[in-house]
């Protein structure tokens, strides 16, 4: 006669074996929405579970395609293309969250700071994390133009003392940043998809790109370009970085255009360096009798991304009867 411990032990183990029964059967419920498209998929069993079959990844890709060759596709991708492909599958969410393609992404962004700097930001900041560094922390985007569409009106000619005609004025200012510290500026009236095609350093004289240098500091960018001339002048300009949501760094605030004039020597300097000559300057400062300092009050609209792939379908290719006013959000 059994006593009444190997009783107990019994129904131990008996309904022990009940529950792994029951956690199995959960592991791989069939569903059958998901056969009509000729598809089982088994859901991966967490770490310990009863499940202990082999499990074959059913995506025809993983079984063709072997992870180096996958991680090195990753590696040739920019950090905007590894956010949409994180989202194809689990495992591609998963493999992208290596910390090795956000370290690349991050120190090409912020290169100026150089490797000790990021690294130190790294830690006091981001607890080590590339991925949020590259989220979180504001930078110059240079896969596409910044774009400020700014408008005016214009009294027209009256005609026959009758009416009183007015016409809305739109030009656009163009900025296309590098990670080297240089930049493109371009004031126009050409839409975006035509004056992508000119910005940058192979460009003519004719197409009126002008070149400067920056430098970045938290969300504040220094920026100085100089025109040069019979009258040469430069143009200084202080910008603040936002973005619409976390890690897009699309939206730039004008905070302040100043143009100022400088002397014969400042003039020849290198494109380069001219944002190390006019450091310190005041607002009110020029360096040219001839050519008074101005701080512009007018035409200062918010800049706006444009990646490169979006520049033909933008809606900044609107002429003004279609869209008098833009309001960049």
């Amino acid at each position: 006669m059994a006593s009444g411990s190997d009783f107990a032990l019994a129904v131990s183990s008996e309904l022990e074996s009940v529950l792994r029964m029951k956690t199995v059967d959960y592991f791989i419920t069939r569903r059958p929405w998901l056969d009509l498209y000729g598809v089982n998929v088994r859901p991966v069993a967490p770490f310990g579970s009863a499940s202990r079959r082999p499990y074959v990844d059913p995506a025809l890709i993983h079984r063709s395609l072997p992870d180096e060759l996958l991680f090195e596709v990753f590696t040739r991708m920019t950090p905007y293309d590894l956010g949409r492909a994180a989202c194809v599958c689990r495992k591609w969410k998963y493999t992208i969250r290596n910390p090795v393609f956000w370290r690349n992404a991050c120190l090409k962004a912020w290169q100026l700071s150089g490797i000790v700097e990021n690294y130190k930001i790294l830690q006091s900041k981001y607890y080590g994390s590339w991925r949020k560094m590259w989220l979180l922390r504001p930078r110059l985007r240079t896969d596409g133009l910044y774009v400020s569409r700014n408008t005016y009106i214009r009294a027209g000619v009256a005609e026959w003392k009758i009416t009183n005609p007015v016409h809305v004025v739109c030009y656009f200012r163009y900025m296309r940043f590098f990670p080297s510290g240089r930049f493109l500026y371009k004031n126009s009236s050409m839409k975006i998809k035509d004056v992508v095609k000119c910005m940058n350093f192979r460009s003519s004289k004719a197409d009126c790109v002008f070149g400067g240098h920056y430098t970045l500091s938290d969300d504040k960018v220094e920026a100085a370009v100089l025109y040069p001339g019979m009258r040469p002048t430069v143009l200084r300009i202080r910008l603040r970085i936002r973005g619409t949501t976390a890690g897009a760094n699309n939206r730039m605030d004008l905070m302040s255009l100043v143009t100022s004039g400088v002397n014969s020597s400042e003039a020849s300097v290198p494109e380069e360096d001219i944002l190390g000559v006019v450091e310190g300057w005041q607002d009110d400062e020029t360096h040219n009798p001839d050519v008074p300092a101005v701080s512009h009050k007018r035409g200062m609209t918010p800049f706006v991304f444009v990646p490169f792939e979006e520049v033909e379908t933008s809606v900044l290719n609107l002429p003004v009867e279609k869209m008098d006013y833009f309001v960049p959000g």
